[in-house]
């Protein structure tokens, strides 16, 4: 059975093939480049595996997945003082920015009701791999970490589908990656 593909033309999506890869930096820069020519909502996406599973990041873990109530959930970041990232996205414009949770058979659902939040017209620049199974994004873009040889199992299973690829090691010098992103989309 195909999956059911909800499609996001205004939506830049940055998944990573490992954590600390340098997703919400790169967000940070998009948001900078569009905020002033259009709205910008950011999102960032947490794919629980299953309710009260163990930690995919071993140990105790943060509490985040097993406070899930209900299949998923959206919060709306308010706070743009503190070093999290979506604090980091609303620092840097964006005009709202919102955490969904979800079980990762619930992506879909979660993304329609977080969809109904915003603006019609908004760039949605997005940080997840787990969401290009159920979202046709405008760009996808998969940052390759240099620094960590292991493949997360969510960029694995959507990395063929990248419109641009990027090793980590950028410098933070994303100009050459914001072009790409302006002739993909325009």
């Amino acid at each position: 059975m195909e999956t059911k593909k909800y499609n996001a033309p205004n939506m830049i999506l940055i998944g990573s093939t490992a954590r600390n890869s340098g997703k919400t930096t790169l967000a940070v820069s998009i948001i900078n480049k569009y905020k002033l020519s259009r709205p910008v909502v950011a999102l960032k996406v947490t794919t629980i595996q299953e309710k009260n599973g163990k930690c995919i990041r071993g140990g105790e873990g943060c509490g985040v997945c097993s406070s899930l109530k209900g299949n998923f959930e959206i919060t709306e970041e308010l706070n743009s003082d503190n070093n999290k990232d979506t604090s980091l996205l609303l620092a840097a414009g964006a005009e709202n920015v919102y955490w969904l949770k979800a079980l990762k058979n619930n992506i879909y659902e979660g993304f329609q009701a977080f969809s109904t939040k915003i603006p019609e017209n908004a760039l949605i620049v997005c940080e997840s791999n787990s969401l290009r199974k159920v979202v046709n994004p405008g760009v996808f873009i998969m940052i390759k970490n240099s620094k960590d040889s292991q493949m997360k199992k969510s960029a694995s299973e959507v990395i063929d589908q990248a419109d641009i690829t990027i090793e980590n090691s950028f410098n933070n010098d994303f100009e050459k990656v914001i072009k790409e992103i302006e002739n993909i989309i325009n």
